[in-house]
């Protein structure tokens, strides 16, 4: 799935954060999510924590309630005030020996946390009507904080930085998630209380990264990669000679000449017989005699001089995308090595590894069948330094061809994004748990399309997962369902996203605490990342007006519930139509299938009141029927409000 994303594959921040040993003095502090103009969860108990010197002692103060507490041995703190009802602006204040720590405008009301891949990420500025915030104005009761985007391996108990909340403005809306941000002014226009939105998004990446590590590795399939993304954690040179192990493993299985080219990773390789090339784009398109047509294995290597300042303060490899399979060595060091081509390679570099002087950097590239090679601009390679600054790595690189290989995907590391397990959780999750949320919204399984029975299982599990961490047992979850994407169907088939959206459905289905957005009439066969995001943003706070809110009203789209056989025909009857179904453009409904084992074929489809008729459909050997089963289906059949039918499979009774 192609999403443009910078890729931080840590020697990770990937060790833990700060651990402040028993008796250390820490700075009196607020954690990161507590800025100016933070929104807090209302009636119910506020958590507020943060740093100080061992054992000190504090004074907790919002909205004239005031709570006392100590630091812990480790420097740290927890306090929790009474809940509050809706109200503000209120100064937080932690006060400890002299010393004081505020912030301000801080308003109670409802907070909501949204996360998933690329169309929960999805700006405001880039959505269909988005020209509307600007015309709306400020509206000070509506704030927003963006989730900074961390993958880790171990639990973090602090956000990355820089982190602040922003009040939404003609200026600021257009950052915002779009989805969630129409959500959000949609249920505060409901119920005229500030409303706060928390979005930790990431796109491409699969469910499994969300996921804390305890949950995710009673799947057998995931245990040894969730202990390997805890050995990294733990030790992280240890982990990554492991992982070093497990890929040359992998090589020296698949590529006979692996043993033997590993000496090109060398210092003192003599590579000056090799061919020059300044890489930015297919080594098919080259002119490199040999690689017009060439799949397989091809090494790169450079050299860089750092004086000894620099080598000290260079911390970071960055070297853009590369198609698609890479494992890269700094001075015969392993620094990283990624599996996706959209992905940016950002690797981390152990302190010592950059040395004064001649430093050689070697790349080996598996093409993915496509392309091949370091596919970004010259201008994207650089070494990164503590300060921030960047030192560019020569434009000339060496080439050499390696194995003549097709048909191979090399097995990523448990924590590369965006097929990470557990490390997304471990960095945007995990700080957040302390806070409240009235509900949380899901815009994910673009990723997983090909593991729709594993996402039956993975989806429950992630709510049960945060529900539990976040000691929020009946937690709404909002899932958006996957809308049409990809080549429409000329005849019954499988499909991968109607197989998703179906794993999601039933996830919701058995879930009191669940609502479903049907999104398939607002989608774009073309593009992965449709714009019409108002219509999500709306069908979401529907269905949480119902759950969340416990308003007695329809939650979401008709569905259908049961399929019979009566006489020659099939009838499907259907729930929450808002008042009968209804077809566009048509008096027939379209997408319709019955199935006798794996043969499908369509079905003439009309309306009556809460129910499908499809006539004369029911022929021996017809076991189930099913609709809308493709990845970009046409559909025209509705309820009396407007909302498309979800999309079903149901066996027929």
């Amino acid at each position: 799935m192609m999403e443009t994303t910078r890729m931080a594959v840590p020697l990770l921040a990937l060790a833990a954060g700060c651990a402040c040993l028993p008796g250390q003095a820490a700075e009196l502090g607020l954690a990161r999510i507590f800025s100016d103009h933070a929104v807090l969860q209302r009636d119910q108990p506020i958590a507020v924590w943060g740093t100080a010197d061992a054992g000190r002692k504090l004074a907790v103060t919002l909205g004239g309630r005031t709570v006392n507490g100590s630091a812990d041995a480790h420097g740290k703190w927890k306090i929790q005030l009474p809940p509050q009802p809706a109200g503000g602006p209120y100064t937080l204040t932690v006060a400890s020996g002299g010393q004081t720590v505020s912030r301000t405008d801080i308003l109670v009301g409802d907070v909501y946390l949204c996360s998933g891949q690329s169309n929960m990420e999805f700006t405001q500025r880039q959505s269909t009507n988005a020209i509307g915030a600007a015309y709306a104005g400020r509206n000070e009761t509506l704030r927003f904080l963006n989730v900074p985007k961390n993958s880790t391996a171990t639990p973090q108990d602090e956000l990355k930085g820089p982190v602040e909340w922003k009040v939404v403005t003609p200026e600021t809306a257009g950052d915002a998630s779009a989805v969630c941000y129409y959500m959000a002014r949609s249920l505060q226009g409901s119920y005229k209380v500030p409303v706060g939105f928390v979005n930790a998004s990431w796109g491409g990446t699969t469910i499994q990264g969300w996921i804390g590590g305890e949950s995710l590795r009673t799947l057998g399939d995931y245990k040894a990669g969730v202990d390997a993304v805890a050995q990294l954690g733990a030790d992280t040179a240890a982990g990554m000679r492991a992982e070093e192990a497990r890929n040359e493993a992998w090589w020296r299985a698949h590529d006979p000449a692996a043993t033997a080219q590993r000496a090109w990773i060398a210092t003192d390789f003599d590579d000056s017989a090799w061919a020059t090339v300044t890489p930015a784009g297919s080594w098919k398109d080259s002119g490199l005699a040999g690689f017009k047509d060439f799949d397989g294995v091809a090494w790169y290597r450079t050299t860089v001089t750092l004086t000894q300042a620099q080598a000290q303060a260079a911390n970071m490899l960055h070297l853009g995308p590369v198609d698609t399979y890479d494992t890269t060595w700094v001075n015969g060091v392993r620094v990283g090595g990624a599996s996706t081509s959209w992905m940016w390679r950002d690797y981390a570099v152990p302190a010592g590894v950059f040395r004064p002087g001649r430093n050689v950097i070697a790349m080996r590239v598996l093409s993915g069948g496509q392309g091949g090679g370091l596919s970004g601009a010259p201008s994207s390679r650089t070494i990164g330094l503590a300060d921030g600054q960047a030192i560019p790595l020569p434009a000339a690189w060496k080439l050499a061809r390696g194995s003549a290989l097709k048909g191979l995907s090399v097995p990523p590391a448990p924590w590369d994004v965006p097929t990470s397990l557990t490390t997304l959780y471990n960095g945007m999750i995990a700080p957040l748990v302390g806070y409240k949320f009235k509900l949380a919204a899901w815009y994910q399984g673009e990723s997983n399309a090909g593991a729709a029975q594993e996402y039956r299982t993975l989806l429950p599990m992630l709510m049960r997962d945060w529900r539990q961490r976040f000691g929020q047992p009946a937690l709404p979850f909002f899932v958006v369902q996957l809308t049409s994407f990809g080549s429409p169907a000329k005849a019954p088939g499988q499909s991968g996203w109607a197989e998703l959206r179906d794993a999601q459905a039933y996830a919701v289905a058995n879930d009191a605490h669940a609502g479903l957005a049907v999104t398939l009439d607002v989608g774009d066969r073309f593009d992965i990342h449709p714009t019409q995001k108002t219509i999500v943003g709306e069908r979401l706070a529907r269905a949480a007006r119902a759950i969340a809110y416990g308003e007695k009203t329809v939650p979401g789209s008709p569905t259908a519930v049961a399929a019979r056989r009566t006489g020659n025909d099939i009838v499907i009857a259907y729930k929450d139509t808002g008042g009968g179904l209804a077809t566009y453009s048509s008096d027939r409904a379209i997408g319709f299938e019955v199935c006798a084992g794996t043969a499908c074929r369509y079905a003439e489809a009309r309306v009556a009141g809460d129910t499908v008729v499809l006539p004369g459909a029911a022929t021996p050997g017809v076991t189930r029927v099913r609709y809308a089963w493709a990845d970009a289906p046409f559909v025209n059949l509705f309820g009396a409000d407007d909302l498309p039918a979800a999309p079903f499979q149901l066996d027929v009774k």
